[in-house]
């Protein structure tokens, strides 16, 4: 019997049963249970953007994202509130392949203006908000190398550092990643002399049609004093989209998917 057991260990080892993961596959199962549940999806989301004082703006706005191959993506965001930004667009094509950046485009109603974002501002902020550009769609795992540099009972913490420094405004920044879910659920970012200056935190997360999600999260910038809190509704998977809302055609005439 013990000879039995003690081979069948060594076939769990030999297997990977008790292998731990490494930093890359914990990041790649988080981000796709962050970013591709199901085959498309769709959310309403209420911004409050909250400055130093405590006075806050809010916006609201729809959210459509749909997967394409090989692990590309497609966004599709249409203002709602206020009436200033009433009706303006923002799209994203995500584009994970070695050295691709991601194609962002502005449509601004009030100036009939459609404009580009140039990757170099993927970093700035998403319309007056403590959230990035890139927050929405996701920053591509290339970008960065990544160790894990603590498990706990609940939880794989990895730090990530940019392959290009020069391209972004942090040095590195820290992921805490439920085990159970593997949704992140609270990140760091450290600025180039090492100060924490920002960071991103899911604060509510439930179950929809099977997929965990995030119902809740807000960034804090602690060197301004601001946050800005996102809560989701109305969250849908499976839809059945069409790839063709997801163009420059559609960002002066919104699909009624974002407009009802």
């Amino acid at each position: 019997m013990k000879t039995l057991l003690t081979a069948l260990t060594a076939v769990a080892l030999t297997t990977g049963a008790y292998a731990e993961m490494t930093a890359d596959q914990i990041a790649e199962k988080a981000n796709q249970v962050a970013y591709y549940a199901g085959k498309d999806g769709r959310a309403e989301v209420e911004m409050k953007i909250i400055d130093k004082s405590g006075s806050d703006r809010t916006r609201e706005f729809t959210l459509l994202r749909m997967n394409t191959d090989g692990g590309n993506q497609k966004f599709y965001v249409y203002f709602k509130k206020p009436a200033d930004i009433y009706k303006q667009v923002f799209m994203v094509w995500k584009e994970v392949g070695e050295g691709k950046d991601d194609s962002r485009w502005m449509w601004l109603p009030a100036l009939n203006l459609s404009k580009q974002i140039a990757p170099g501002d993927k970093r700035t902020s998403f319309v007056g908000s403590d959230f990035v550009y890139e927050d929405v769609s996701g920053r591509n795992l290339k970008e960065d190398t990544r160790e894990l540099i603590e498990t706990t009972d609940t939880q794989y913490i990895l730090k990530n550092t940019p392959v290009d420094p020069g391209s972004v405004e942090f040095s590195y920044y820290t992921v805490k990643i439920d085990k159970d879910t593997f949704l992140p659920r609270y990140a760091e970012y450290y600025d180039k002399n090492g100060k924490l200056y920002r960071t991103v935190e899911a604060t509510k997360v439930d179950t929809v049609q099977g997929f965990p999600t995030v119902t809740e999260s807000v960034v804090t910038d602690l060197n301004t004093g601001g946050s800005t809190v996102n809560t989701f509704s109305n969250i849908k998977y499976d839809i059945g989209l069409k790839e063709n809302i997801f163009t420059e055609r559609f960002l002066r005439r919104p699909p009624r998917e974002v407009t009802r």
